[in-house]
């Protein structure tokens, strides 16, 4: 599982704009751990990726 700073740095965007898609549910899911850490599934990600590849 990937961290959130983790996933900014791949897909190479601000901290804010990964929030703010967050809260418009336009980013990857992501899981919250009983700790409260956030995390995205590598394949979640990689999901995401490809699903907006064939929209563009």
């Amino acid at each position: 599982m990937l961290t959130i700073s983790q996933v900014i740095e791949e897909i190479g965007v601000p901290l804010s704009t990964f929030y703010r898609w967050r809260q418009q549910r336009k980013g990857p899911k992501a899981i919250k751990l009983p700790n409260g850490v956030v995390r995205i599934r590598r394949s979640e990600l990689e999901r995401w990726i490809a699903a907006l590849e064939e929209a563009a």
